[in-house]
């Protein structure tokens, strides 16, 4: 069975609010009890498997969940456990021949009988079933805590669980409830948190973009919506991070990376669906810029700046960024970001448009896209000496926007030819990101210098640099611009 479901945080000033909300005369109170089974090895975990016994008020529950085709769906296999007033043993004979439990044979290998519980989880749910013309879905408020030996992590979230009907009705039911209490989207799991705990993490790791595969495209609509929810995939986990507050630097930059992936799949496909919300490319990009674009400079840490310091430069240090991690955090708490990652939840999962916006072969239409992004960036490269910084900047862009262009559609190619490809564009990307590295630290220390005249050493340093790095760029990317395309 397929778990299609919504979660969310509470913010703390709504919970009592939402609690009454719920807890109408329809609704249920259950007191949930769970253990989660792994291996000492963590095989269960590193597949993102989960394996748990538990009580519900009297009854025993054994269920087995595993990753579905994006963040918001999960391969389930439930079966109902007789105690018979103890609690039941773990019984992996329970799964057998089912899709779910297929996996969970190939995770633990010849491990299965290393399993042990490694964390817990005790919880009051709240929950009734919400009726609708093309809905029925319980909703669940969850408050209680995960334990791991000693280390406790707070639970105050609820879920909008489909149980028939639309995805686009279940989305909308939540977007009613992130109206009214200022809910914030949360696609990290129970035992993604519960795991986070044995390790001992203040967060769950960062999460990287996947290889999008294509899976069959009846149609440029179908094609899309599959290119979006890969980047939701890589999205939705590192902006919950930065959201709740307890992120690592890298999740804020992978997820100003799936913003970029994202808006140049609507940039460069997005005509090709007629659902397409034309407000989600101005939303996406004012939230890339409210989520810090000096964030940019991150490789100046990494590469100019040792370099400078090395050189002996009497101030080698950026000016501090002017947002905060916390503005960063309530930005994406906000009901405006929730909003806009539902209707691209909504878009991702919903069937394709009777009326195609765009017709004909996936492939080829792809061929024509990246064809015209290919000599676009080639006139660019036969001009890039002459211009201006702002254009050479653009012109890396658009070398980004190739880049991601191919990889949300290399599966329909010829994977060698495609890769070829692709390495012959990376040494044009680095050098530009290198050069555009070393104009963002010449605006910035140029900011500096009327207070503080130490910074004109940087400034010499970073001109004397500039020679070298414009023809290193020019010269790689007129490299780049002889490659033959593979489309």
């Amino acid at each position: 069975m397929h778990e299609i479901e919504l979660k969310f945080q509470v913010p703390v000033a709504q919970r009592q609010a939402l609690r009454r909300a719920l807890a109408t005369s329809k609704a249920q109170i259950l007191r949930l009890q769970a253990q989660y089974f792994d291996t000492p090895d963590r095989r269960l975990a590193a597949a993102h498997v989960s394996l748990r016994l538990r009580q519900e008020g009297e009854a025993w529950v054994q269920t087995l969940k595993c990753p579905g085709e994006n963040r918001w769906t999960r391969l389930e296999h439930e079966v109902p456990r007789a105690a018979e007033g103890a609690e039941p043993r773990l019984d992996l004979s329970l799964h057998a021949g089912t899709p779910a439990g297929d996996r969970l044979t190939r995770a633990l290998g010849n491990q299965a009988d290393r399993l042990e519980v490694v964390y817990a989880t005790d919880v009051q749910r709240t929950r009734r079933v919400i009726m609708g013309p093309e809905l029925q879905a319980e909703v669940a408020l969850d408050v209680g805590e995960i334990r791991a030996g000693n280390a406790r992590r707070e639970v105050h979230e609820i879920e909008f669980e489909l149980q028939s009907g639309t995805v686009t009705a279940l989305v909308a039911l939540a977007t009613r409830w992130v109206e009214r209490h200022g809910l914030w989207l949360d696609v990290i799991s129970k035992a993604e948190r519960g795991q986070q705990l044995v390790r001992g993490a203040g967060s769950v790791a960062p999460v990287h973009a996947e290889p999008v595969v294509l899976k069959n495209p009846k149609s440029p609509d179908a094609a899309l919506r599959q290119m979006v929810a890969a980047c939701l995939a890589h999205l939705l986990p590192n902006a919950g991070e930065v959201a709740g507050g307890a992120a690592q630097p890298e999740h804020l930059h992978q997820a100003r990376v799936a913003l970029r992936r994202l808006r140049t799949a609507l940039r460069i496909y997005g005509d090709w669906s007629p659902a397409v919300d034309a407000e989600w490319t101005p939303a996406l990009a004012t939230l890339f810029g409210q989520m810090g674009a000096a964030r940019d400079r991150d490789a100046l840490e990494a590469d100019l700046l040792p370099a400078l310091r090395a050189a002996g430069a009497p101030l080698a240090e950026l000016p501090a960024e002017a947002a905060t991690d916390t503005d960063v955090a309530e930005t994406l708490r906000a009901p405006s970001s929730t909003h806009l990652w539902l209707a691209l939840m909504a878009f991702a999962n919903a069937a394709p448009a009777q009326d195609q916006a765009v017709s004909g072969d996936v492939r080829t239409l792809a061929a024509k896209r990246l064809q015209r992004l290919h000599r676009q960036l080639a006139r660019d490269a036969k001009a890039y000496a002459g211009l201006e910084d702002e254009q050479r900047h653009r012109a890396r862009r658009r070398l980004k926007r190739l880049r991601y262009s191919i990889e949300f559609t290399a599966s329909l190619f010829r994977g060698k030819k495609v890769q070829r490809y692709l390495e012959e564009l990376k040494p044009a990307q680095d050098a530009l990101g290198e050069y555009n590295d070393l104009v963002v630290a010449e605006h910035a220390f140029g900011q500096l210098v009327s207070e503080q005249p130490q910074a004109w050493f940087a400034l010499g340093w970073l001109a004397a640099q500039r020679a070298e790095l414009l023809h290193a760029s020019q010269r790689r990317l007129a490299k780049w611009a002889k490659a033959p395309g593979y489309w």
